[in-house]
């Protein structure tokens, strides 16, 4: 019998706030973390908003001010998420790095800002005037590596990437490695700061980002609407405290919910496009119940991936139907990117805190700008319009859905002896 896994401690810095209480407060109240964007001149471009994080100061975050000039955003999010979720866990450096401890932290994109930054100094004084740490600031590695000497972690420490869904990937990593006994205790999650001019432009050509909405930053995530247009780019990080139940019982942890299952799968499809029948997400979350064991009606939410792009949100509603059958239409469906933006390699360890808490509080969050379902496209869920819902709830899943084809779902529940 494989070893149960629980989590003990939570981290985040998102778009609605620089801590876990911060951001849920703002899920429950149905706030947009979306507005203008500062972090760079929009003068010349198309797409002027995005949901970006706001007054982050990494010295608040337990992170050293000399320690933080040697970071890239992405990584100052994720250590600052880690010290959340540690000091939440009940462990501090002494105790995590005297256990059997590990960090696995999903990453899409890496160091965008310091990527422009060098290129910068290349093109325009010479190879010799390229920052001499850039490729220590912009590799996705140093989000793990940063973490473990800040703790005196010495066990693994990994980046996983798999575009959108790194996250998701990385947490159910985690807990493979939790269960195999390789490691007791794991701090997971994903992290990501793409909004630079690069990572908006890029996007924008690609035609993926909504461009309509600039003088109504609120409304630009519609995931499931008739009038969504593409996903408004976000960033973040979240983390979490993956730890073995015994060892979790044996220190008197807080157990926040019970990791039972993960399941992944690849579209083998189209480089950004997922399968339009919904059959690759589908495959990853029918894994992701057995690996649980359970039957797809025990199943009360699901936080979706929900990007608001014309074709993500019809393709994920038939894999929903496919996957859960009937059951599809009685559980409750929602996209909290509508809140947040698309945090890319963070949005699905976002997306499973954001989960665990309503499991906790029996808070279904809701999905906002829903104010008409496109279901001339078959998106005719529950998807929780516009205002969250207080009723019992047992067990979640949440999925994400990468570029490339990467579909990674995980189910947790609440735990019971």
């Amino acid at each position: 019998m494989s070893r149960r896994v629980v989590v003990t401690g939570l981290g985040a810095v998102t778009p609605l706030g620089n801590s876990v209480n911060d951001t849920w407060a703002g899920i429950r109240a149905g706030k947009c973390g979306i507005d203008r964007i500062t972090l760079f001149d929009t003068t010349d471009f198309e797409v002027k908003i995005a949901a970006e994080v706001k007054n982050f100061d990494p010295s608040q975050h337990g992170i050293d001010r000399k320690d933080a000039r040697k970071m890239a955003r992405f990584t100052q999010f994720a250590c600052a998420a880690a010290v959340e979720a540690i000091r939440d866990a009940g462990f501090d450096k002494e105790t995590i790095s005297k256990v059997n401890s590990g960090i696995m932290v999903g990453n899409g994109i890496g160091g965008f800002e310091i990527l422009e930054a060098s290129f910068k100094k290349y093109f325009e004084a010479g190879n010799t005037r390229i920052p001499p740490l850039s490729i220590p600031m912009l590799i996705m590695n140093e989000g793990p590596a940063n973490i473990s000497m800040m703790y005196g972690i010495t066990g693994l420490s990994w980046t996983l990437a798999t575009a959108c869904s790194s996250g998701t990937d990385a947490l159910g990593v985690a807990l493979d490695l939790i269960r195999s006994g390789r490691l007791d205790v794991c701090v997971a999650g994903g992290t990501e700061a793409s909004i630079t001019g690069f990572g908006i432009g890029s996007f924008t050509v690609l035609q993926t980002l909504a461009a309509s909405f600039n003088d109504d930053p609120c409304k630009a995530s519609r995931p499931f609407d008739r009038d969504r247009e593409g996903f408004t780019m976000g960033e973040g990080a979240g983390i979490l405290i993956l730890e073995e139940l015994e060892h979790a019982l044996a220190r008197g942890a807080t157990i926040y919910a019970e990791f039972t299952g993960y399941g992944a799968s690849s579209d083998a499809y189209h480089i950004t496009s997922p399968r339009l029948d919904g059959s690759g997400g589908a495959m990853a979350i029918e894994r992701a119940l057995k690996d649980a064991g359970i039957k797809p009606e025990d199943v009360q939410y699901y936080n979706a991936h929900g990007t608001s792009t014309p074709v993500n949100d019809p393709a994920e509603t038939l894999m929903l139907k496919n996957a859960f059958g009937e059951h599809a239409y009685k559980m409750k469906v929602s996209s909290t990117k509508s809140m947040t933006g698309h945090c890319v390699g963070a949005a699905g360890a976002i997306e499973a805190i954001i989960g665990i808490k309503a499991l906790n509080d029996n808070f279904y969050p809701p999905t906002i700008n829903l104010e008409n379902p496109d279901i001339e496209h078959g998106c005719d869920l529950d998807y929780v319009p516009n205002v969250g819902i207080e009723a019992p709830m047992d067990c979640f899943a949440s999925g994400s859905l990468g570029f490339g084809g990467h579909n990674g779902v995980i189910v947790m529940r609440k735990y019971k002896k």
